[in-house]
């Protein structure tokens, strides 16, 4: 059973439309005690950092991530959710995030003139290194809605890039903690196709690389 953490600022809608059509079975939570009974949680995200951090601090969701990831759970953070992952975040000043991955979010820079901010549409992303969650997939477009990412990360938990202006990590992860800057559940078959492997390796059936 997947848990979707309910916390405040996700596409819960979307997410939980994504799980349905791939038959999934689900619930939705912002309670750690209903949450540590999923065999692996999703964390979703819209808006900004800081505010983000605000209520899983509040609902002491933090530490329970922490927690739960340290046992060997199964994690995905998908688009805030991923960036929730990393140490820290320079949007609107700095503020500490999870720290299941190492780095830091930061804006976008406008390298190109006709670049817009915020990155927004399809873009294609290349696999970069091998991964359960990449398993029997093919690279192609996701859809990105994002001004901030990822930078300052280990090398090796950058799992597939997309380019804008520059390099940007995708889908990045460590262990039983994955993250995709993306929304897959709005990708068509690639993003369905992420969101499947998640479960094959949350119900065990691929095995974490």
């Amino acid at each position: 059973m997947i848990g979707i953490i309910d916390y405040g600022m996700g596409n819960l809608f979307s997410v939980s439309k994504a799980l349905e059509r791939l038959d999934i079975p689900y619930f939705l939570s912002d309670c750690p005690k209903e949450l540590e009974k999923a065999d692996g949680l999703i964390l979703p995200g819209v808006g900004a950092f800081r505010d983000a951090m605000k209520l899983l601090k509040e609902q002491k969701l933090d530490q329970f991530l922490q927690d739960y990831t340290a046992e060997g759970k199964p994690l995905l953070g998908i688009c805030l959710g991923m960036q929730l992952l990393f140490e820290k975040s320079e949007e609107n000043g700095e503020w500490q995030g999870l720290g299941l991955l190492q780095g830091r979010i930061t804006r976008i820079p406008r390298k190109e003139e006709q670049l817009k901010i915020p990155h927004m549409g399809w873009n294609k992303i290349t696999f970069t290194h091998e991964s359960a969650i990449l398993n029997e997939l093919a690279e192609g477009y996701v859809y990105f809605v994002h001004s901030y990412y990822a930078s300052d990360m280990e090398q090796r938990d950058q799992i597939a890039v997309t380019y804008y202006g520059e390099e940007i990590p995708a889908v990045v992860g460590r262990g039983n903690v994955f993250g995709m800057q993306f929304h897959p559940e709005k990708s068509s078959e690639l993003g369905m196709g992420l969101l499947q492997n998640f479960t094959n390796i949350v119900k065990g059936l691929e095995t974490i690389k």
